[in-house]
């Protein structure tokens, strides 16, 4: 059985019902409900940054594998008055959830643990376009408490890997879809989407502005291949498209998908624009992972959900 903490949240939904896709079972931890959904799936009600409340969790399931998505340390991101005590707790939370993760892991003797970072990590660096996971990290804060908390993060995992705990840490880039926000601070392509879809003007975004976008069916996929691969030959792993989608490419997408719309944008980059995407070589060459969502596909199925 594998568990999925924070697997009642947008990626980790995806991510559990990909790997039951795959045949596995899995315990999802949640602050919401504790309910049985029979066999293959189990939702326990855990504080995942309480160990004895994780040590119980392991006492009533056997598991053999975590997938860490919970994140406490999202508390306060869209929140732009946080103070400076909100952003301590809120990384305090963060650690907490992943040291209490760690400590299971060896005391169950798990398979592997995967962990959530994100294409963020790569702040800083001149270049990211096709950054690659040996690319060096510029280790300043970047006055992101999410970034600096995943860059802390990734520095725990790739230490306890060196003590032969099989723990990876997987680098996330714009997820979206079913169950994600209505917006986004770092993409436009969800403002784009739910505006077309509820006949409301689409928020400003510049034509040019282009970002790896990973829909969130592919993404909870490569997720759960990362986790079940019999064996994995690096300690980190970028999961994306591997190319970077344009704001004017989102447009044209929609315009297909509802027909009627017509999607003005501001023409070139934004101020503060760029073009981001991941190098995904090692994802596909120790997984075998393709993308089964191309744009098209992806934005129709999304107003198809949407709508529905």
């Amino acid at each position: 059985m594998i568990l999925v903490t924070g697997g009642m949240g947008f990626i980790g939904s995806h991510t559990v019902q990909a790997l039951t896709d795959l045949g596995h079972s899995c315990v999802v931890t949640s602050h919401r409900t504790t309910r049985d959904l029979g066999d293959t799936v189990a939702i326990e009600r855990v504080n995942v940054a309480d160990r004895d409340e994780m040590v119980r969790l392991g006492e009533r399931h056997e598991i053999g594998g975590i997938v860490h998505l919970a994140d406490p340390a999202l508390a306060h991101l869209a929140d732009p008055h946080a103070g400076l005590v909100d952003l301590i707790a809120d990384m305090r939370a963060g650690a907490e959830a992943l040291f209490s993760v760690l400590d299971c892991a060896i005391a169950w003797d798990v398979g592997r643990v995967t962990v959530a970072s994100t294409i963020g990590v790569y702040g800083g660096l001149p270049d990211l376009r096709g950054v690659s996971e040996e690319l060096p990290l510029q280790m300043a804060a970047a006055g992101n408490v999410v970034v600096t908390s995943k860059k802390s993060a990734e520095l725990v995992v790739s230490l306890v890997r060196e003590r032969d705990v099989d723990a990876i840490a997987v680098r996330l880039p714009a997820v979206w879809g079913p169950r994600g926000r209505t917006e986004s601070r770092f993409f436009a392509a969800p403002g784009l989407i739910h505006a077309a879809v509820n006949g409301e003007p689409p928020p400003t975004a510049y034509a040019d502005d282009a970002i790896d976008m990973l829909y969130v069916k592919d993404c909870a996929r490569a997720i759960a291949l990362l986790q079940t691969a019999p064996r994995l030959a690096h300690p980190t792993y970028n999961v994306g498209s591997g190319r970077a989608t344009s704001n004017a490419e989102v447009a044209a997408a929609i315009e297909h998908a509802v027909p009627g719309v017509d999607i003005q944008l501001e023409p070139g980059l934004s101020p503060h624009g760029a073009v981001a995407y991941l190098d995904t070589t090692r994802l596909e060459t120790d997984t075998d992972f393709e993308l089964q969502y191309d744009l098209d596909r992806a934005v129709a199925d999304y107003v198809s959900w949407l709508r529905t």
